[in-house]
């Protein structure tokens, strides 16, 4: 049995398919089109999907849509109503758009998969499920779980923005739900919007900002009052309720009320690429520590009520890997498992799980270590392929026929300081790069941060990079007690790795911070000392931890950077060519795709337009 899943229209679309409850391939749709968190309906995904499978449409049993749009719709119509007259603009301008498009969505999708199989598409079973539900079940049915308590966090769905349900077997029961506006995640946004970084993709910067606040200084201490105060009532069980007038979201065109947050937190919006300030940072931090707050308050509650002694978390604020941290290091589980497409492109995985199962009725077998396949699941490309693209580019390269000579020599030239593009294997579904569309170099190399940031990422200089480690090596390096295969928790580096700070540290500006060496991983090593750790294991990505051995028998260290293969505004890279471009149009030293090694030095001058950069969006 197929069932193929689908998000879209709103942000990440993405497609997803289940052979008998398996999944076997899956991919967002911005891959494919090149337009970062693309929300188009996902032809391109689900084009993808179909090939790899050897099938077409007319063998799908079911197609699901990850939420309902008519229950979207009466949240839309109830918020207006329940603000008017307030609001008026938005609804002016949201109302076409839903009469003419949002409300006929069935019709929408049969008609976009008409232009796959026109035949087909007429006899698809087509079915809708429940945002946060679908979220539910993209953690817990391939967890290796028998039974877990469930934890969504995010936005908002159609109502709900958090949940609380108990999965066991093929089951999953709702217990308790949060509904628009008090959300988390929004207020997440609303912080992100107004430290001057985009709503639903600079979240993360958000997260990565907040160690550059001073957690001692009065103005921290301060802000985080202020919120907890004005902005925000926290309940004992993690519910929240969002005091909406300083707030815009709801009815309005942006985040937040600008100018009652001046007058909160004394100063005014910042705004994109302006210098971040130590007030900003401050902010960073303050808004993360009431999240965390929040995250383990709600999970405490979640044990509570379920009974149970393992987690399952998805929604967008299950990507806030700080957070997932200080979770682990709670010991309110026994075992935490998240979604590595914990946002939006996830929803079409868990939609078709949720109608495998929940509809279908279909009974589950519990994979190890997991169902998401290392979450290695999108397109993948032979050497043949390879060759046709570098012949195409008249490119030079070495090709290696022996698997262990290709990664000593890569090894090699990551120890003398080249920064590599990393090109293996089937593309990954999430957000993260995991050794197969990632960029590498040596986290020992105290200059690296600066270099990729700045000269191939094309992106802010307080960026920190993650490490990628040999499994069984982790807790050498790391206060990590379990595996994190898809790089979505932060530990501390080991602290006798770690180098003392200067007195006067958290009154240094932020630049001298930025580059002050913290540990003998100074490229890894975030500025509180922590790391946000993704372990290698044989079993999911032999190709990458063969690299990384032949790291390690060289240099007696099992660390590399891995940051995800594309710059700043662009998805990560898909197909050979976007990698080859991708590597020609920045500082790159080398490239591997397959067999075939690529040098810099050696290739043919690159001619295209030198303004390209300024064409792509900031993300």
């Amino acid at each position: 049995m197929y069932v193929l899943g689908i998000s879209a229209f709103y942000h990440d679309a993405a497609a997803a398919l289940l052979y008998n409850g398996q999944l076997i391939a899956a991919a967002q749709e911005e891959r494919f089109t090149r337009k970062k968190h693309d929300a188009a309906f996902p032809s391109n995904a689900i084009a993808f999907c179909l090939k790899k499978a050897g099938i077409g449409l007319k063998d799908i049993d079911s197609i699901v849509f990850y939420e309902k749009p008519f229950l979207k719709f009466e949240r839309l119509l109830e918020t207006y109503y329940a603000f008017a007259p307030k609001g008026i603009a938005s609804f002016l301008k949201a109302m076409p758009v839903w009469l003419n498009e949002k409300l006929f969505l069935k019709k929408i999708i049969r008609d976009e998969l008409k232009k796959i199989d026109p035949a087909a598409a007429k006899q698809l079973n087509l079915l809708f499920a429940e945002h946060h539900l679908s979220h539910a079940a993209s953690a817990f049915y391939p967890s290796p779980f028998e039974e877990a308590a469930i934890l969504t966090i995010d936005g908002v769905g159609e109502w709900a923005t958090t949940t609380i349900c108990k999965g066991s077997n093929a089951s999953i029961s709702l217990l308790k739900q949060l509904n628009f506006p008090h959300s988390l995640g929004l207020l997440y946004s609303a912080f992100t919007y107004y430290l001057g970084f985009k709503v639903n993709s600079g979240e993360y910067k958000l997260m990565g900002l907040a160690p550059y606040g001073d957690p001692e200084s009065l103005q921290t201490k301060e802000f985080i009052k202020k919120i907890k105060e004005h902005l925000i009532t926290v309940f004992d069980d993690g519910g929240i309720f969002l005091h909406q007038s300083y707030f815009n979201y709801a009815v309005g065109l942006r985040m937040a009320n600008d100018g009652k947050w001046e007058s909160l937190f004394g100063f005014k919006r910042r705004a994109e690429e302006e210098e971040l300030q130590q007030h900003h940072c401050n902010l960073a931090l303050a808004i993360q520590q009431v999240t965390e707050e929040i995250v383990l308050k709600l999970v405490a509650h979640a044990q509570q009520i379920t009974g149970a002694k393992k987690l399952c978390l998805a929604g967008g604020v299950a990507l806030n890997c700080v957070a997932n941290g200080k979770l682990q290091n709670s010991g309110l589980f026994d075992e935490i498992y998240i979604q590595p497409a914990g946002g939006d492109a996830g929803g079409a995985a868990g939609a078709a799980w949720a109608a495998y199962h929940l509809f279908k009725e279909q009974s589950r077998t519990v994979q190890l270590p997991d169902g998401m396949i290392g979450s290695y699941l999108g397109p993948s490309f032979t050497n043949d392929e390879i060759l046709h693209t570098a012949e195409s580019f008249h490119a030079n390269f070495q090709l290696f026929t022996d698997e262990a000579a290709l990664n000593t020599t890569v090894a090699t030239l990551l120890n003398e300081g080249n920064v590599v593009g990393w090109f293996q294997g089937s593309m990954e579904y999430g957000p993260r790069a995991l050794g197969n569309r990632s960029i590498l170099a040596d986290a020992r190399n105290a200059a690296m941060q600066k270099k990729l940031n700045l000269k191939i990422k094309y992106r802010e200089g307080f960026r920190p990079f993650a490490p990628a480690v040999l499994a069984e090596d982790a807790e050498q390096y790391f206060e990590l007690k379990t595996s994190s295969p898809y790089m979505l928790l932060v530990q501390p580096v080991k602290k006798e790795l770690q180098n003392p700070l200067p007195q006067n540290y958290h009154t240094l500006p932020l630049q001298e911070k930025l580059y002050f060496q913290r540990s003998s991983l100074p490229a890894v090593t975030h500025i509180d000392f922590s790391a946000r750790i993704q372990t290698v294991h044989k079993e999911t990505n032999p190709a990458f931890y063969n690299l990384l051995s032949a790291f390690k028998q060289q240099t007696g260290c099992s660390v590399l950077i891995n940051t995800s293969f594309n710059v700043r505004g662009e998805p990560p890279v898909c197909t050979p060519a976007e990698a080859y471009q991708c590597f020609m149009r920045t500082e790159m030293d080398y490239l591997v795709m397959g067999n075939y090694l690529f040098a810099k030095k050696e290739q043919p001058a690159w001619k295209e337009d030198s303004n390209w950069k300024e064409k792509i969006k900031t993300d």
